[in-house]
């Protein structure tokens, strides 16, 4: 449900003469970028059905994975990892035979543990390149944004609140002590930091419950992707860019592996 939102998120905002390529083994996805391919932006769209991505991944310089099952009422991110993580595995292997220069960005989750699955299918292919692998951990942010505007009553556009940690439950931690508006830094309560950081952290299962067995955060997640992968584009194109992103920190033996 992501992909067809993400899909027209970046139809509509890519730079021009850009080129969007779509895959899914659903038969209907050669369709939806035909659909697309109607909306006048000078972007290309071409969609790929079936088992194999290859001709969906030829000479791409980012690759976005939004693929995977997504939670239910009383899962947690954790428990999707049995089938998610090998659906990113064998994109990511066929990614590093294909485009094994491309900057990958993985929207599925559970983030924290698929990405070092990734990362290992692509060290085992000789081609990691961690500063090219990226698990999107922007919706935590764009949350962080709407809820700390809401509660300040300001205009979110202006709002920045840092999150790091990582994308489940607890490991997300928004630096409410770090927040501004227009560059002024934010001031909170005690009693709201703790609510906007147990907030921020339970978004995804707030979502899920409001949507009763009907899916999870397909909407916010596709805007979120599509921040990030606007982001990867604008600085490959030379521009300064910061996003924040889940990604290998092994830069001292007392440091985590992983981290955003």
């Amino acid at each position: 449900e992501i992909g067809q939102s993400l899909a027209l998120l970046l139809k509509l905002n890519l730079p021009a003469k850009s080129e969007l390529s779509l895959y899914d083994i659903s038969p209907i996805t050669p369709g939806i970028a035909v659909d697309l391919s109607h909306i006048p932006t000078d972007v290309k769209v071409t969609g790929f059905a079936g088992e194999d991505p290859t001709e969906a991944l030829k000479d791409a310089d980012v690759v976005v994975i939004s693929a995977g099952v997504a939670r239910k009422p009383g899962m947690t991110r954790a428990d999707l990892f049995n089938v998610n993580a090998t659906i990113v595995y064998n994109l990511v292997e066929k990614a590093a035979k294909v485009c094994p220069k491309a900057c990958i960005a993985i929207i599925t989750n559970p983030v924290n543990t698929i990405i070092p699955i990734a990362a290992e299918v692509l060290k085992k292919a000789g081609v990691y390149d961690k500063n090219k692998l990226f698990g999107v951990t922007t919706l935590d942010v764009i949350r962080a944004n709407t809820f700390v505007a809401e509660a300040k009553d300001v205009n979110v556009k202006y709002v920045r609140v840092p999150v790091i940690g990582g994308h489940s439950g607890t490991t997300i931690l928004p630096l409410l002590s770090q927040a501004t508006v227009n560059g002024l830094k934010l001031e909170f309560t005690q009693e709201q930091i703790e609510q906007l950081t147990h907030r921020i952290q339970n978004a995804g299962t707030e979502v899920v419950e409001a949507k009763a067995g009907g899916g999870s955060a397909t909407l916010s997640m596709a805007q979120a992707g599509a921040e990030f992968a606007l982001g990867l584009v604008r600085a490959l194109i030379g521009e300064d860019v910061i996003r924040y992103a889940y990604v290998d920190n092994t830069n001292g033996e007392t440091s985590p592996a992983f981290f955003a």
